[in-house]
């Protein structure tokens, strides 16, 4: 991990509850729907959430925003390397479209969730999240940058595309038992140009 300046720091095991709300904003709400698909019946999806971001935690790889009071908006994401990754019979229809469209990322640091509370929103902390992204690619030799978003999330796209992301691929978005008001998943790449 780079070095962190407050009000950025790496998350904590106190942080996990506030994570599990941010990722699901993230992912449009596709979180718990596959949250709840683990769970054993009584089974708590949200507890399943949590216990999946304790996990992450742990590997110590989210950056989150923390002005005093705990975490408000978060980062995390990983290098997607040279080889598209087997897509065999294991995942979910449901999550097929975004493994597809990781595997034409190569080579980049992939974005995979960026998010903030909404009553800290439009305070610049995405965009200063997306740096401090750029900082820890480069900081592994990594020159392009990728995420993937659902083609109605107009203001994730306006900040994307404000910093150099371009459009690559899309694949239709499966809602078997999931509601979204989505159509399609879209992979933005930003190059080292961008």
């Amino acid at each position: 991990m780079i070095p962190l300046h407050p009000p950025f720091r790496v998350a904590r095991a106190g942080d996990a509850q506030v994570l599990a709300e941010l990722v699901n904003y993230a992912g449009e709400g596709l979180p718990e729907y596959l949250w709840g698909q683990l769970a054993s019946p009584g089974e708590d999806a949200w507890a399943i959430g949590v216990e999946r971001q304790v996990q992450k935690i742990e590997e110590g790889q989210i950056v989150v925003v923390d002005e005093g009071a705990g975490a408000i908006s978060a980062l995390t994401g990983y290098a997607i390397g040279a080889d598209p990754q087997p897509i065999d019979d294991d995942p979910p229809d449901i999550v097929r479209p975004l493994i597809e469209l990781e595997n034409l990322a190569p080579n980049t640091w992939y974005v995979n969730v960026l998010a903030t509370l909404p009553d800290h929103r439009g305070k610049g902390w995405g965009r200063k999240l997306l740096d401090v992204a750029e900082k820890i690619a480069a900081a592994q030799d990594l020159k392009d940058m990728s995420i993937i978003v659902a083609d109605t999330n107009e203001d994730a796209w306006r900040l994307y595309t404000r910093v150099g992301y371009q459009e690559a691929a899309r694949r239709p978005i499966v809602k078997t038992g999931w509601v979204s008001s989505g159509r399609e998943w879209v992979l933005l790449i930003k190059g080292s140009s961008g």
